[in-house]
């Protein structure tokens, strides 16, 4: 991360995590470490405060000391585990049984520790699912709180709701969005500023609510990430991404189901490898022609960097695709749904190539596939796009404006 002068007076933040930021392996932990490393990079005092889960666990020792002073990152255990009786129960609560998971005492208790013993100008929270501990913060703080919006979350869920066929699974999952819905749109007033990832789901908080909400979208390190200039990509098909989110499991399915089946037909030789955390069994175990399944890979750059054509096939879903950035920023070629490019100021055809159904991802990949020339040129479109919009020094500059604006 470059290092950049600070001219005005610092800032003290404490960022409230709902992953820890670090390693930053997967979407959200690689946002969240970016707008933090950024903001010390501008000069400014950092305090992270997040969550170690089942889900996204690490040894908190593994932490580099460097990083552990440059962030005083600090970790707080939560099983974030789906209980079912709890589930069940929670169906006549009317509470969102996404946030309650997030409620711990210990965390609370934390949470306090730090508040007292230190003072803060901003508390950013990221993620909805952090918004219970609002009334410790106004407690124990003066601070000003932010919330980082990744996405508009309750329209996650009712994306994954309108695609389920399951009848029952589908009452379930509208259920949860409700919930959730309910809760969101009550607690967004709670906030003292909004900062979402995309300008859609920035007209849907200014609409919800009266307080400042300014549009940062996911920033990368440019000087990071560099297209491999010395040895040409394999014309391959790639997706890479945490099997573990549900839209991203569910467009994989749904791509090898009704995509890869014909198009490996016309290419015989052509390849499709799949990388990410959390591989589903199905997936592990899968005898398709030409499927690869990488799992979780040690330098994802590199990958990215070793094949040409990046989909991302999604039905479901908010915010903004962070590995969809990072694969543009490489120079890649991406084919995706319109949901799976929104918060990209795309022109399809030139920078991206945008496919909606199965006879358009065919048609797309087929284009790609017969024409090199066209695929590196919107590859190169694609990194162009990213320099200018979703350089990471530009956007904290303007996120370190909104919290004085704020403040």
């Amino acid at each position: 991360m470059k290092n950049i002068t600070q001219n005005k007076s610092s800032l003290n933040v404490l960022f409230i995590c709902n992953k820890s930021p670090w390693p930053p392996r997967e979407g959200g932990p690689i946002a969240m470490n970016n707008l933090i490393e950024g903001v010390i990079a501008h000069g400014h005092n950092v305090k992270v405060l997040a969550i170690n889960t089942n889900k996204y666990n690490f040894d908190p020792k593994e932490i580099p000391e460097d990083y552990k002073n440059r962030t005083s990152i600090e970790l707080v255990y939560i099983d974030l585990s789906i209980k079912p009786m709890d589930a069940f129960i929670n169906l006549f609560t009317g509470k969102s049984y996404h946030v309650q998971r997030f409620i711990s005492e210990n965390f609370r208790t934390k949470l306090t520790e730090v508040l007292t013993e230190q003072s803060f100008d901003i508390v950013q929270i990221e993620t909805l699912f952090m918004s219970p501990y609002i009334n410790t913060i106004r407690n124990f703080s003066k601070a000003s709180i932010i919330l980082r919006a990744h996405n508009i979350e309750h329209l996650i869920w009712k994306r994954v709701a309108s695609i389920t066929k399951n009848p029952i699974k589908k009452l379930y999952l509208k259920h949860l969005a409700n919930t959730l819905e309910k809760y969101e749109r009550e607690v967004l007033e709670e906030y003292d500023g909004i900062v979402p990832i995309s300008s859609k789901d920035a007209s849907f908080f200014e609409t919800e609510c009266g307080i400042p909400v300014k549009t940062i979208s996911f920033g990368v390190d440019t000087s990071q990430l560099i297209p491999d200039k010395i040895e040409k990509s394999d014309l391959a098909v790639f997706h890479i991404g945490a099997m573990n989110w549900i839209p991203n499991e569910e467009g994989i399915k749904w791509f090898l189901e009704n995509v890869w089946i014909k198009i490996s037909g016309e290419f015989n030789d052509l390849k499709l490898y799949l990388a990410g955390r959390e591989m589903p069994n199905w997936l592990t175990t899968i005898n398709q022609k030409n499927v690869i399944v990488v799992g979780e890979v040690p330098d994802a750059y590199k990958f990215i960097n070793s094949k040409a054509i990046s989909i991302a096939p999604l039905f479901s879903g908010s915010g903004i695709r962070i590995k969809i950035i990072e694969s543009m920023a490489l120079g890649k070629t991406v084919i995706s749904t319109k949901i799976g490019a929104e918060g990209i100021n795309y022109t399809d055809g030139k920078n991206i190539r945008i496919a909606n159904n199965t006879e358009s991802f065919v048609n797309a990949i087929r284009e790609l596939i017969s024409d090199r020339h066209k695929c590196d040129t919107i590859g190169k479109n694609a990194r162009k796009l990213i320099l200018e919009d979703h350089d990471n020094d530009k956007l904290v500059s303007s996120l370190i404006e909104f919290y004085r604006e704020v403040i």
